[in-house]
């Protein structure tokens, strides 16, 4: 399973969403800060979506410390980019968590300092209201606008 998560991450920094997607298990559930909860081909969609945007940018992924067990892999990675919104650089730290079934991964939490990115990405207005629940539901609603706009091309 540490291989998989490797090679995950190699086709991340590549871009290459259908290699990561192919990881997935049809009833994946996906979990993260920005977008809150997806499941099955919209957690799919999602990595499509972030990579088709990322083409042509200065993006990389940089995966560490994957260490499995029975039950759970865990993984730290990290990412360099240009935030598209405010032309800002990033760069973030995130912690995963998979679990897998049938040999593909069916949970996918990643947990990150939403506030510190918040900070990265918006400058002043991620300082005042990057730590509030009401900055994560927006950006929440904005994501997933997003992803629903970029399924609706597909």
């Amino acid at each position: 399973m540490k291989e998989q998560i490797e090679q995950f991450y190699s086709a991340f920094n590549n871009l290459d969403a259908e290699k990561m997607v192919s990881q997935y298990h049809e009833d994946v559930i996906f979990k993260d800060p920005a977008f809150g909860v997806l499941k099955g081909e919209r957690a799919k969609n999602m990595w499509r979506m972030l990579c088709a945007s990322q083409k042509g940018k200065k993006f990389t992924v940089h995966v560490n410390h994957v260490k499995s067990s029975a039950e759970v892999t865990t993984a730290t990675w990290e990412a360099f980019y240009v935030f598209s919104k405010t032309g800002r650089k990033i760069h973030n730290i995130v912690q995963a968590e998979f679990r897998f079934k049938e040999g593909k991964i069916i949970s996918h939490k990643d947990s990150f300092d939403l506030y510190k990115w918040s900070k990265q990405a918006m400058g002043i207005k991620g300082f005042i209201l990057g730590w509030t629940p009401f900055f994560k539901n927006k950006l929440q609603i904005q994501t997933n606008k997003l992803l629903s706009n970029f399924e609706s091309k597909l």
